[in-house]
């Protein structure tokens, strides 16, 4: 997709995979509104990367926080992407181990982060990317991000896997519910990759991790995620599809 004089989203754009994905997204001309909690790092980020990178502080759960970030995108010039990379972790198992069934109130709030908002950023973008003008057969594309742990979760990752296999599950659907007002719909599923929510971990269980996939046997780096995504944005003919980005692994059970 041509992105000249276009401007884009990132929702998690202030760390992790959306960080790197705002750095490509820059290299390529394009403004970029990072989209991020009021208490992240978004502000100093935007700073530092300059004057095409604005802060849009939201929760991707919160209709009109989401609206104002893009509004501030398309103040810049007209919305082409929106890459979807905002998610957070929690531990539910279904019965815990002193015998009491798992938290629902848990596992709700990591399902309206997780899954919730990311039909609320799905929906209000496409909102505006369905009004531009097509430039080469298209008018946008929105990259959506799941998990490998949508196929594999581990004991312990009932909500985050119950969310991403949800938006597994969204990701054809919306891509055919768009596809006449020529949007593309997209999700890459990362495997384990070196994220903020990694670094909650010991160095120990890191470098386990790193040990179970089988090439590289490393943690994936989130520049791997923002050069895949950059390609699903190119590719007029990558639609619908859920791309695992993982090095091979498959998840065991803990």
């Amino acid at each position: 997709m041509q992105l000249t004089e276009s401007s884009a989203i990132v929702t998690g754009g202030a760390s992790g995979l959306g960080l790197a994905t705002v750095k490509r997204l820059v290299e390529a001309g394009v403004h970029v509104v990072i989209v991020d909690l009021p208490t992240s790092a978004g502000a100093q980020v935007a700073a530092d990367l300059g004057d095409l990178v604005q802060f849009g502080p939201a929760d991707v759960a919160d209709p009109v926080a989401v609206d104002a970030a893009l509004d501030l995108a398309e103040a810049r010039a007209p919305l082409r992407t929106a890459v979807h990379c905002a998610g957070r972790g929690g531990t539910v198992r279904v019965v815990e181990r002193d015998g009491e069934p798992g938290s629902l109130e848990t596992y709700t709030s990591l399902i309206q982060t997780n899954l919730i908002g990311s039909f609320n950023v799905l929906r209000l973008a496409a909102a505006r990317i369905v009004r531009n003008e097509p430039v080469d057969g298209e008018r946008g594309v929105i990259v959506m991000t799941a998990s490998v742990a949508a196929w594999e979760g581990q004991i312990g990752q009932i909500p985050y896997a119950s969310a991403k296999a949800g938006v597994v599950g969204m990701t054809l659907v919306a891509a055919r519910d768009l596809a006449r007002k020529l949007v593309r719909v997209n999700s890459i599923a990362p495997g384990v990759f070196d994220t903020p929510i990694l670094s909650r971990f010991s160095q120990d269980i890191r470098d386990g991790l790193a040990a179970q996939i089988p090439h590289p046997a490393r943690l994936g780096d989130p520049d791997e995620y923002a050069r895949l995504a950059m390609a699903v944005i190119d590719n007029a003919m990558l639609n619908g599809e859920v791309i695992r980005l993982d090095g091979a692994i498959r998840m065991g059970p803990k």
